[in-house]
């Protein structure tokens, strides 16, 4: 099944927000260029807005990502 990376920041925050232990994401520069799974790669600046996004969720359960 191909991935879909629309899928990867929601199901993250939901992920985090259940106090779930890690998260494996897969970015790229370019993730259209990416040589495997391209459909769920993030693009580094899409990264780097979802980490963002997680450390208040995780605060609000006391965690802390890292």
């Amino acid at each position: 099944a191909k991935g879909i990376a629309y899928g990867v920041s929601p199901l993250a925050r939901a992920s985090v927000a259940m106090g779930v232990d890690g998260l494996l994401i897969e970015t790229h520069p370019s993730p259209s260029d990416a040589l495997s799974d391209a459909p769920q790669q993030l693009s580094h600046p899409d990264f780097i807005s979802l980490y963002d996004s997680l450390k208040p969720i995780a605060g609000s359960i006391g965690k802390k990502i890292v």
